[in-house]
């Protein structure tokens, strides 16, 4: 499963993740900082990425076009990298039967709960 990491998450989690996420890869690898949501929203479906961000943008884009690309939205507030870390390590598995569904679109993750 490949992620494409959002903006407002930290580049050393696609280093840091590598073991889980080996194809994993941060959204200024692969275009500007400055892109669009739709922009990488478009390339993440032609490219089989799952989009991992805080930004709520992406939530929304999920419900009103549904898969593909599907979107792991991370309900954290302000933490830390290692939180961020953990909490995908800890769903894993929960991530690859996501990513897996022709029908969902959106996964809710939460350090919290």
């Amino acid at each position: 499963m490949k992620l494409l990491l959002d903006q407002n998450l930290s580049r050393m989690l696609v280093r840091r993740l590598w073991n889980e996420y080996p194809e994993s890869v941060h959204v200024a690898e692969v275009g500007p900082d400055t892109a669009a949501d739709r922009d990488i929203w478009e390339y993440a479906g032609e490219q089989g990425y799952v989009i991992v961000s805080k930004d709520s943008d992406f939530r929304q884009l999920a419900l009103l076009f549904g898969p593909p690309p599907h979107v792991v939205w991370l309900r954290a507030g302000n933490v830390s990298t290692g939180v961020i870390e953990a909490l995908l390590r800890r769903n894993v598995a929960r991530l690859q039967g996501f990513a897996a569904s022709d029908e969902e679109s959106l996964l809710v993750l939460s350090p919290v709960g």
